[in-house]
C-alpha cells in the first residue's frame, strides 16, 4: 500500500476513533493499536496533524497517538522500536515550521518534541536548538510564540536530566543561549510596559505578555540548572536583580486591569513566576544568592506586613513571599555552627549576619503581631452565614463573608489539607511560616505572644465579632507554638481557670471559640498536660460531641479525643467512666457526617478508642457492628474509606476476641474481597485486608468451611511476593494452629508446590519464614506432615550438604531435619535412603556428611529451644549400631553436653520444661491463638522432655545395646573433662 492510500485509511480510522458511537469507536481504537508498531505509521500521523484543513478533533487525536508512540517505541532498545530512518524524517518534519494555529495542539506538539529531545538531543538531533533559536528571532508573532513554547518544554525536559554527562550538556546549552534569551525577555517586558501606557491598547497586551511568560520560563530553567557557580552566571545574577523592580511595576498593573480577567490572570502568572525564580535560585544556589538575602527579605516583608502592599496583594503572591522568607530562615547554608568560630564557610557567617541584622526585635514583633492579627483571623473565604436565621445578620457591620465555608459546608471546612498545601494555600502557609519564625526566634517572640494572650484573656461579649476573631487567632498561635512555650506557659492552670470556662459558653457565635479551645487542648496534650487532669478533659470533650453542638466543633472535639487516647500517658482506667457515652456520641457523629474524608476521620477516632480499651469495648459495639456493613456498601467508590473500615474492623476483632465469629457473615466477605488480586481495589485494600484476615484467625475459636475457603486467595498473594508476604506466612501458620486436620487435608498439595518453588526465589528472610511455617506443621503432625513435603525436604537436605553459608538459614534447615529425625525417625531414614541415589552416594555417606556439618554448625543455632531440639535429635541416635553413627559417638555426646549447659539451671533442672500447671500470663489482650500455641508447646518434646533425662536414658539404652565393654570403649573416646561434666548432669 502506497503512502497516499495508507494516509487515507489512517485518516478514516482516526475520524472513526473520534466518534461517540461505541460500535464505531472500539474497532477503530483496536485498529490504531495494531498500527502502532507498523513502520510508516508515525510519518502518516505527522502528515495528518500538520494539515490544518483536517478536523481539529482528528488532528488532536493524531498528536496524542504520536506522543504515546514516542513514549513506547522511540528508544532504540524498545520492543518494536521505530526505525532510525523514519525517526530522522520525523525529526525534520517536526521542526520544519512552527505555525500551528490551535493552542492546545501547539502545546501537545511542544511536549512531544521535548520527549524526543530528552532521548536524542543533542547527539542525534543537533539541529533542534539552533532551529528553535532561529524561529525565536523571527519577527512573525505566531512563529516566535510557538518556538518559545517549544523551547520552554525542551529546556524544562533537558533540565530534569540528572546524570553528570547530561547536566554538562545542559550547562553548555545555557552558556550559549542564556544571554540572548535574557535580553529577549527584557525586550518583551519593555514592549509590554510601553503598550500599557498607550490608551486603548488592552487587546494588544496579551501577545507580548504571553511571550514575556514563555521567555521567563526558559530563562528560569537555564539560570537555575544551567550554571555551577556565581562567577559563571553574571546574566543570571542580572535576572535576579531585575525581579524586584519588575514585580513592583507589575503589581499596580494587575490592580489596574482587575476588570480584564484574562489579562489579570496572565499578570498574576508572571508575578508568581518571578518569585519562583528567587525561590529556585535560593534552593539550588544558596551561596550565590547571598547578595539577594536582604533585598528579598525587605521586599517580602514590606509588601506583606506594611501598608505598601495595600490593594496590591493577592493570595498566591503572599504565599510566595512568605515561603521565600521562610526558605531564607531555614536555609542550612545560612546556619553557622553553634560556636560561630567553628564555621568553615565564610559565606555562611556572612549570610547569618545579614539575616540576623534584618530580623531585629522591632521587626520580629511587628511581623508576629501582623501575622496573628491580620492573617490568622478567619477570612472572607472561611465564613459567611447564609440564610435569614444566621446569627451574623443581626450585626450588618460585621456581616462580611467571614466564615462562609463553615456555614456552607462544615465538613469541607474542617478537612485538613495537610501535605504540602502550605506551598500554595494562604492559611496553611501562614501557619507554617509562623511556626518557622517562632522556632527560630523563640526568645524574642515569646513575650510578644504572651502579651497578646494577656490582651484577649477573660470573657468576650459574643456580640463583639471582632473580639471573637482576635481571640481565635491568638489561641491558634498559642497552639501552633506549644512546643516552644513548654517552659513559660502553665497550661494546667490555664486549662482549669480559663479554658474550661470558655467551653461553657453556649452562645451560637461562641462556637468559634469553643472549636478553637478544644483544638488548643489537643495541641497541648502531648506537650504539657497533667495526667491527673485527663478526666476533667474528657468531661469537657463529651458535651462538644453532642448532636446539638455545631458540626465543626464536634469533629474538632473528636480529633482532640483521638489525640488524648493515642497519647503515651493515656490511662484506660481514667477513661472507662466515659467510654460508653463517648463511643455512643462518636458513633452518632459517624452516622451524621456525609463526606468520605470526615467519615474516615471519625472512624479513626473509634479505632483508636477500641484499640486502647481492648476487650472492655465489647458491651458497646453492637450498634457499630450493625452499621459497618451498610457503610461498606455505600463506600464502593471510595477505597480509602474502605481502608478505614478495615482498620476499624481489625481493632474491633481484637477487642471482641472470640466473639468475632459472630461477625463472620460480614467479616469474611470483606476479607475475601480485599485480598482478591483479581479485584481492581486490591491495590488499596490488600495490605489492611491481610492484617484483618490474620487477626480474625488469631481470635477465632474454630475453623469454619467459609473461613477455610478464604485460603483460595492465598496462592495469588504468595506469588505476588509483595510487602504483605510476612503476614501471608503468618496466616498460613494461623490456619495450621486453628484447624490443622481440615487445613492440611485440603491445601497441603497446593502449599507444597508453592512453598517449594518459593524456596529458590526468596531472600534469606523469606526462606526462614517458610521454614517456620513448615516446622509448625511438623510440630502439629510429626508423623504425617513431613511426608507431605518431600521436595521441600530434598531442598533442605541438599542445602545443608552443600554447606549453606547464611547462619539464619542454616539454623532453620537444621531445625527441620531435627524435627523429622526426633519425631519421625523411621521416615527420616527412609527419606535419606531415597535421597542418597539422587546424590550419587550411599545413605551412610550422606548421613555422615550431614552429621558432621550439623555438629560443626551447631553454634549458628542461637535460640535455646532450637539448640535443645538439635541435642534431642542427635541424642536419639546414640542407641544406633550404624557404623557412621558409632564413629561420631564422642562428637554427639560433646554437642549434648554443650547444650545441657545452655538449658539447665544450677540444680540441673531443665529451664525449658512446661506443664499445664504453670502460671498463665494475665494479659487481657491474649488471643485464642496464644492459647493454642501454648498448648502445642506443652506437647512439644522441647518443652515436655527433659534433655538431661533423655540423654541419660539414651546412654543407658546404648549400654544395653553395645554391652558394658563396648559401651566403655565408646565412652573412652570422649575427652575426660567432657565425661566429668556429663556425669554431673546425668548422675
Amino acid at each position: 500500500m502506497d503512502f497516499a492510500t495508507a494516509s487515507t485509511v489512517v485518516l478514516e480510522t482516526l475520524t472513526k476513533a473520534t466518534s461517540q458511537d461505541q460500535t464505531i469507536l472500539k474497532p477503530a481504537e483496536q485498529q490504531l493499536k495494531q498500527w502502532e508498531t507498523q513502520p510508516g505509521f508515525y510519518s502518516i500521523l505527522v502528515s495528518i496533524f500538520s494539515n490544518h484543513a483536517i478536523s481539529l478533533n482528528v488532528r488532536w487525536l493524531a498528536v496524542l497517538y504520536f506522543k504515546n508512540g514516542v513514549d513506547r517505541y522511540w528508544r532504540r532498545t524498545a520492543p518494536n522500536a521505530i526505525p532510525e530512518e523514519e525517526k530522522n524524517q520525523l525529526r525534520k518534519h517536526l521542526i520544519a515550521n512552527f505555525n500551528e494555529p490551535v493552542n492546545q495542539v501547539a502545546t501537545q506538539l511542544s511536549v512531544l518534541i521535548a520527549k524526543i529531545a530528552r532521548v536524542d538531543c543533542p547527539r542525534a538531533w543537533p539541529e533542534l536548538i539552533p532551529t528553535l533559536m532561529e524561529a525565536v528571532k523571527s519577527p512573525e508573532v505566531l512563529l516566535q510564540q510557538r518556538a518559545l513554547l517549544t523551547l520552554h518544554h525542551v529546556t524544562k525536559t533537558l533540565a530534569s536530566k540528572r546524570l553528570a554527562g547530561d547536566r554538562k550538556i545542559f550547562q553548555e546549552l545555557a552558556g550559549s543561549i542564556f544571554s540572548f534569551l535574557y535580553n529577549l525577555w527584557n525586550s518583551h517586558m519593555e514592549t509590554f510596559l510601553q503598550l500599557v501606557t498607550t490608551p486603548g491598547n488592552t487587546d494588544q497586551l496579551l501577545p507580548p505578555l504571553e511571550r514575556c511568560l514563555l521567555t521567563l520560563k526558559v530563562c528560569r530553567k537555564l539560570a537555575v540548572h544551567g550554571f555551577t557557580s556565581a562567577e559563571a552566571m553574571p546574566d543570571a545574577m542580572a535576572l535576579l536583580n531585575a525581579t524586584y523592580p519588575r514585580i513592583k511595576s507589575l503589581l499596580p498593573l494587575r490592580k489596574d486591569f482587575s476588570a480584564h480577567g484574562q489579562l489579570k490572570e496572565k499578570l498574576e502568572k508572571l508575578i508568581i513566576l518571578l518569585t519562583k525564580v528567587l525561590l529556585d535560585m535560593l534552593e539550588y544556589h544558596s551561596l550565590a544568592f547571598l547578595p539577594f538575602i536582604r533585598p528579598s527579605l525587605e521586599f517580602s516583608v514590606t509588601y506583606v506586613f506594611t501598608e505598601a502592599g495595600e490593594g496590591l496583594l493577592f493570595e498566591r503572591f503572599i504565599v510566595q513571599c512568605l515561603n521565600l522568607v521562610k526558605a531564607i530562615i531555614r536555609c542550612d547554608a545560612y546556619r553557622p555552627a553553634k560556636e560561630i568560630s567553628e564555621t568553615k564557610e565564610p559565606a555562611t557567617i556572612e549570610a547569618y549576619k545579614i539575616k540576623m541584622s534584618f530580623f531585629t526585635c522591632a521587626t520580629l514583633t511587628e511581623i508576629c503581631t501582623r501575622l496573628i492579627l491580620q492573617y490568622f483571623p478567619l477570612t472572607e473565604e472561611d465564613y459567611h452565614p447564609i440564610g435569614p436565621d444566621s446569627f451574623w445578620s443581626s450585626n450588618p457591620v460585621y456581616q462580611r463573608p467571614d466564615l462562609q465555608a463553615w456555614d456552607a459546608d462544615a465538613e469541607d471546612y474542617i478537612t485538613d489539607e495537610g501535605g504540602e498545601s502550605w506551598k500554595f494555600t494562604l492559611r496553611p502557609c501562614v501557619e507554617v511560616f509562623f511556626m518557622t519564625l517562632f522556632h527560630e526566634f523563640c526568645e524574642t517572640l515569646t513575650p510578644c505572644l504572651l502579651q497578646m494572650v494577656q490582651t484577649v484573656q477573660g470573657p468576650v461579649n459574643p456580640e463583639d465579632v471582632r473580639a471573637l476573631l482576635q481571640k481565635d487567632a491568638v489561641y491558634n498561635a498559642l497552639g501552633l507554638a506549644s512546643y516552644e512555650l513548654y517552659d513559660v506557659v502553665d497550661f494546667d492552670q490555664w486549662f482549669q481557670n480559663q479554658l474550661l470556662g470558655e467551653l461553657q459558653c453556649k452562645h451560637p457565635r461562641y462556637k468559634i471559640i469553643r472549636r478553637r479551645v478544644i483544638w488548643l487542648i489537643g495541641q497541648w496534650i502531648g506537650v504539657k498536660f497533667s495526667v491527673d487532669l485527663r478526666p476533667l478533659m474528657y468531661e469537657a470533650i463529651l458535651p462538644l460531641l453532642g448532636a446539638e453542638e455545631d458540626l465543626v466543633v464536634r469533629i474538632t472535639a473528636a480529633n482532640t479525643l483521638r489525640i488524648a487516647v493515642d497519647d503515651f500517658e493515656f490511662k484506660s482506667e481514667q477513661f472507662m467512666p466515659y467510654l460508653e457515652r463517648s463511643f455512643s456520641l462518636l458513633f452518632h457523629l459517624l452516622q451524621q457526617v456525609s463526606e468520605c474524608d470526615t467519615k474516615m476521620q471519625v472512624l479513626h477516632v473509634l479505632s483508636f478508642v477500641i484499640e486502647r480499651v481492648g476487650s472492655q469495648i465489647r458491651p458497646y459495639v453492637s450498634s457499630l457492628v450493625q452499621y459497618l456493613p451498610m457503610l461498606w456498601e455505600e463506600s464502593a467508590e471510595h477505597n480509602m474509606l474502605r481502608c478505614a473500615i478495615i482498620t476499624t474492623l481489625i481493632h474491633l476483632v481484637q477487642g471482641v476476641g472470640p466473639l468475632c465469629m459472630n461477625l463472620f457473615p460480614f467479616l469474611l466477605p470483606v476479607i475475601q474481597f480485599s485480598t482478591d488480586v483479581t479485584q481492581p481495589p486490591h491495590v488499596y485494600l490488600m495490605e489492611d485486608g491481610v492484617d484483618l484476615w490474620h487477626v480474625t484467625l488469631q481470635c477465632a475459636t474454630s475453623v469454619t468451611p467459609e473461613l477455610l475457603q478464604l485460603f483460595n486467595n492465598m496462592p495469588a498473594l504468595l506469588e505476588l511476593g509483595s510487602e504483605t508476604l510476612r503476614v501471608c506466612f503468618s496466616i498460613v501458620d494461623s490456619y495450621v494452629l486453628l484447624g490443622p486436620a481440615e487445613f492440611l487435608q485440603t491445601y497441603s498439595g497446593m502449599l507444597h508446590a508453592i512453598l517449594s518453588d518459593m524456596m529458590t526465589d526468596l531472600r534469606p528472610e523469606g526462606i526462614t519464614h517458610i521454614c517456620r511455617v513448615v516446622e509448625n506443621m511438623f510440630r502439629v503432625f510429626p508423623v504425617d506432615a513431613p511426608q507431605l513435603f518431600p521436595d521441600l525436604l530434598s531442598h533442605v537436605f541438599k542445602a545443608i550438604l552443600d554447606g549453606e553459608e547464611l547462619p539464619q538459614v542454616m539454623s532453620m534447615y537444621l531445625v527441620l531435619v531435627a524435627r523429622v529425625m526426633l519425631q519421625n525417625n523411621a521416615y527420616f531414614f527412609t527419606f535419606l535412603s531415597s535421597l542418597a541415589p539422587k546424590l550419587g552416594q550411599q545413605p551412610g555417606e550422606v548421613l555422615g556428611t550431614l552429621l558432621d556439618i550439623w555438629m560443626e554448625r551447631l553454634d549458628c543455632i542461637s535460640q535455646p529451644e532450637r539448640r535443645k531440639l538439635s541435642a534431642l535429635a542427635l541424642a536419639s541416635l546414640l542407641v544406633s549400631t550404624e557404623k557412621v553413627i558409632v564413629e561420631r559417638f564422642n562428637a554427639i555426646v560433646n554437642c549434648c553436653v554443650e547444650v545441657l549447659h545452655d538449658v539447665c539451671r544450677e540444680d540441673y533442672t531443665d529451664i525449658l520444661l512446661m506443664t499445664e500447671n504453670d502460671p498463665q500470663p494475665e494479659d487481657e489482650m491474649e488471643m485464642e491463638e496464644d492459647r493454642r500455641r501454648r498448648q502445642l508447646s506443652i506437647k512439644d518434646p522441647v518443652h515436655s522432655v527433659s534433655l538431661r533425662d533423655f540423654v541419660r536414658a539414651k546412654l543407658q539404652e546404648c549400654q544395653q545395646t553395645h554391652g558394658q565393654d563396648g559401651f566403655q570403649n565408646l565412652m573412652d573416646t570422649i575427652d575426660c573433662e567432657i565425661q566429668e561434666q556429663l556425669q554431673r548432669f546425668i548422675k
